[in-house]
């Protein structure tokens, strides 16, 4: 079985690092690959390997609970972040790569600007972290942006993707690539930075007093009444209809609010799991979420939130919502 699965990831390996290089995302010997064979063994291409033309001999094996295979000198310069990566992060495979686009446009922007709903959706604010080594040696703030987005972009250097499969890391680097690219061009028509998306949610926004414990039900009810005095909410839940119910769950305790909207008011609160649409998350997830540091739906299309229901039956509600969870940063968490 170990040997069966040993030579899927291998196949995998070897095939992303074509796809990488054919889409111009890695050049000659830059870049490197990892994932996880069992709880402490990975596989990682080895130090100076082309991704674009691996071989099996180019994928080293080490276990990383082994201080004797850690000292392997065919180990990558970036083997202690995919290492520490693994020993922190609930991920499958780690994608290191170099997109000239990327590397670019945040070599001289300090954030990406967002001008389609697919690049919200799947990517939100990537974090950008600085460092002053060729190689990621100061690990702790990548791991902390990874705990935000699985994509993250290293300034000057590549950015770093996560997931639970090569296909999923991949795709989330070919969307900034191209989420870039497109920021890029628009600046061509227009010179001034664009910023035309979610205009209707820049409304100023009412602030609670006070501080609550997360998911008290003090905590949920303060947002329910910031959501009813809403304008914007009201006005589009009703254009669109908002009549939905939607609960909110806490992982640790099973905890379950569940919001019953009518053409867009909140008209019951209730504490049980029947309802169509159930987003459900650790405290430290829901935690980033509630200080606004954390975008709902790119925690939803990123896997650091569960989503039972479809993403496509939300999205007609899309303003509404994503207003609703704006508001869930104005009631304070102690």
């Amino acid at each position: 079985m170990m040997f069966c699965r040993k030579s899927r990831l291998l196949k995998e390996l070897i095939n992303t690092g074509k796809r990488l290089y054919m889409r111009s995302l890695v050049a000659a010997r830059s870049g490197n690959l990892s994932c996880r064979l069992d709880k402490t063994a990975l596989l990682i291409t080895r130090t100076g390997s082309g991704l674009g033309e691996l071989k099996p001999r180019d994928i080293v094996k080490v276990n990383i609970a082994n201080e004797q295979e850690l000292k392997n000198p065919l180990l990558s310069s970036e083997f202690p972040l995919h290492k520490l990566i693994y020993e922190r992060l609930d991920t499958e495979v780690v994608i290191h790569c170099h997109p000239p686009l990327v590397n670019a446009y945040f070599a001289v922007s300090p954030s990406l600007d967002i001008l389609t709903f697919e690049t919200k959706l799947y990517l939100g604010n990537v974090p950008l972290i600085p460092q002053e080594t060729p190689a990621i040696t100061d690990l702790e703030p990548v791991i902390s942006a990874l705990k935000l987005s699985n994509i993250v972009v290293i300034k000057n250097h590549g950015v770093v993707a996560i997931g639970k499969s090569f296909t999923e890391a991949l795709y989330l680097v070919e969307m900034l690539e191209e989420a870039v690219r497109t920021a890029a061009v628009a600046r061509l028509f227009k010179k001034e930075k664009p910023d035309i998306l979610d205009e209707g949610l820049k409304g100023s926004l009412k602030q609670k007093e006070g501080t609550f414990r997360m998911f008290s039900k003090e905590h949920i009810q303060e947002i329910v009444e910031l959501v009813n005095q809403d304008e914007l909410i009201a006005r589009k839940g009703k254009e669109l209809g908002l009549t939905v119910k939607l609960a909110i769950k806490l992982d640790e305790t099973a905890q379950v609010y569940k919001f019953t909207f009518e053409e867009g008011k909140i008209i019951e609160l209730g504490f049980d799991e029947d309802a169509p649409f159930i987003i459900s998350a650790p405290a430290q997830v829901w935690e980033q979420v509630f200080l606004g540091k954390l975008d709902s739906f790119v925690a939803v299309t990123q896997g650091k939130m569960k989503l039972k229901g479809a993403m496509g039956q939300l999205s007609k509600w899309y303003v509404p919502f994503t207003r609703l969870f704006a508001l869930f940063k104005e009631v304070k968490i102690q």
